[in-house]
């Protein structure tokens, strides 16, 4: 049976390219093997407290739902609020769904994480996740990385990050000249946004529209309970937060990454095509058991 799958395989492999009109896939970062597997699992129960926004760290104008999953920015004049998530994380690899309608964002609409500390409130229209060096924030219209108050350059492109207190231009090795110019340019970012938080190697990055848009921040502090978070100065924003899976810093077990490559090779044709593959039903169910 391996041999007749591994030859259906690859004819598959050979007759599906993949196409996308997206402007994202081409300023995608190769993944991990950890937060691939992830990314192409069920996610949690919804009613997870990790999806939860906090009921006390939060801007006095962001009402809080009943379920605790979203929150809306009251129509107050020259303020810049937050709010972060109930739980944080000290360690593992973690991706959190944000949904945040670009109808509803204005200026200064920033998404990112916070350790405890970080001010949730203040006077006049601000970038507030990032403004301190107790955030880190990817601010949605421009583009641009904030850290420390400062604007660290364009994600996803060209970036800095902050290294024992010293500022350092960096592109990934794949980038070419074509690439961070159209990386410079600011790019609509829709309404789904993940954030991934991996607290063992000190990273945060996200991903939009199915693709990884590399590491936006290195060097976060170790062994600290850090946040996700989101500040906003428009009236009526409504941000929803729902916690999708994590993982510890173990390898992922080899039938999730057997699983993973069947379905790459599949692409989207995985669910018309499954039923063709010489498995059992438990492995047919298995092999489609991803979000």
């Amino acid at each position: 049976m391996g041999v007749s799958l591994s030859v259906w395989l690859c004819s598959r492999a050979d007759s599906s390219p993949l196409s996308s009109s997206s402007a994202f896939p081409p300023l995608a970062a190769p993944t991990s093997s950890r937060l691939a597997v992830i990314l192409n699992s069920f996610p949690v129960a919804p009613g997870d407290s990790r999806s939860h926004w906090s009921s006390v760290h939060r801007s006095p104008h962001f009402l809080l739902s009943t379920c605790k999953q979203e929150v809306t920015r009251s129509p107050v004049e020259l303020s810049s609020d937050g709010v972060r998530a109930d739980t944080g994380v000290k360690s593992g690899l973690h991706v959190w769904e944000l949904l945040w309608s670009p109808n509803d964002r204005g200026s200064h609409a920033v998404i990112g994480i916070s350790r405890q500390s970080c001010p949730l409130q203040a006077s006049g229209y601000n970038v507030l996740i990032g403004r301190d060096s107790q955030s880190w924030g990817w601010e949605l219209k421009t583009n641009q990385l904030w850290h420390a108050g400062q604007s660290l350059g364009p994600y996803p492109g060209t970036r800095r990050r902050c290294h024992s207190g010293a500022m350092e231009e960096f592109r990934t090795p794949s980038s070419t000249s074509s690439h961070t110019k159209v990386a410079q340019t600011a790019l609509p970012i829709p309404e789904r946004i993940l954030l991934v938080l991996d607290a063992d190697a000190a990273t945060l990055g996200f991903v939009v529209d199915g693709s990884f848009l590399d590491v936006a921040f290195k060097d976060l502090p170790r062994g600290v309970e850090l946040f996700p978070a989101v500040s906003s100065v428009r009236g009526g924003a409504s941000i929803r937060l729902r916690y999708l899976n994590g993982a510890t810093r173990d390898p992922p077990a080899l039938m999730a990454l057997c699983g993973l490559s069947i379905r790459h090779i599949l692409g989207q044709q995985r669910h018309t095509e499954m039923d063709k593959l010489p498995l059992p039903p438990c492995l047919h169910h298995y092999l489609l058991s991803s979000h």
